[in-house]
């Protein structure tokens, strides 16, 4: 109801046999590049819904659905690592034509660090680039969450990972952890949303333990050197999922890159500041077209 209260329109591509589910609403060639928007581990394409409220109705976007999640294939390891992932989403992009014209990507958490690792793969792609809370740093701070996946290294408790709920309680312990000031839901509501998830856990643990793996954990800090596009960090402070210490870590990695802590928010910065989180996507955008168009005078 809420996708077609806001305009979206749901969409199937097919690339030799791997399907790919989306959501989008506008159309590509406007004032501002097209942006595509990539969401975190274990949720789907509707997480950005916060945020489209808040996108002007003419700006030409795209939500999809990452590997594994939601109505996007369930393949296998290869797919689910942040490479993996990244070249998948390649493949969706030249799918729906939107390497037609330079656009904008934007991810969060482990989107991020996929749409970090694209654009150091698929630089001539990019307009420019958003990374919201990314995962895939060397953190100067341990957050709450890497504390206890450190405890967690090793043992086999692995329905204890606080990312992969198996009941309301730890459904409810995991808003707290991804928001600042956590949400008053009713059990039934929480009961609602941990049967949901509980069919897809199996899954979900294969990506994780996949992109938290040796070969994915740092893939957004060995691949900084190779990213181009212009840069916009937005991370809440609040953060327990990701400490907001690897927004320095960017900001030393490219100086000239914009950086927006937001007071009292959390790691799940589309679900918590929608509204903000569109006036800052939308303001890079605008500067980017400015830009673009400067240089086109000064060519």
């Amino acid at each position: 109801y809420l996708r077609l209260r806001l305009g979206l329109q749901v969409g199937y591509s097919d690339c030799r046999g791997y399907r790919f589910c989306y959501s989008c609403r506008g159309t590509p060639g406007g004032a501002t590049p097209s942006l595509l928007l990539l969401h975190g581990f274990s949720t789907s394409k509707d997480m950005w819904l916060p945020v489209l409220k808040h996108l002007p109705r003419n700006q030409h976007v795209v939500c999809v659905d990452m590997p594994g999640h939601e109505g996007t294939s369930c393949t296998g390891a290869e797919d689910y690592s942040i490479q993996g992932q990244a070249c998948r989403i390649h493949q969706f992009v030249q799918s729906i034509g939107l390497d037609r014209r330079r656009f904008h990507l934007a991810g969060t958490s482990m989107g991020g660090n996929v749409a970090g690792v694209y654009a150091a793969l698929y630089p001539s792609h990019l307009s420019g680039l958003t990374l919201m809370c990314p995962a895939g740093l060397v953190y100067p701070t341990d957050s709450e969450f890497i504390s206890r996946l450190r405890e967690l290294e090793g043992s086999e408790q692995e329905e204890s990972i606080p990312l992969i709920p198996c009941n309301a309680q730890e459904m409810e312990a995991m808003l707290r952890l991804c928001t600042y000031k956590g949400f008053n839901l009713h059990k039934q509501i929480l009961q609602g949303l941990i049967n949901n998830r509980i069919p897809h856990n199996a899954l979900y643990r294969e990506v994780f333990m996949e992109i938290v793996g040796e070969k994915s954990r740092h893939s957004l800090q060995e691949v900084l050197h190779l990213i181009t596009a212009p840069l916009q960090v937005i991370w809440g402070k609040e953060d327990q999922v990701l400490d907001v210490s690897g927004a320095s870590v960017l900001q030393a990695a490219f100086p000239r890159c914009q950086v927006v802590l937001l007071d009292n928010c959390g790691h799940s910065v589309a679900m918590e500041r929608p509204r903000k989180a569109a006036q800052l996507i939308m303001r890079f955008l605008s500067a980017q077209e400015v830009d673009d168009k400067d240089t086109k005078k000064l060519s």
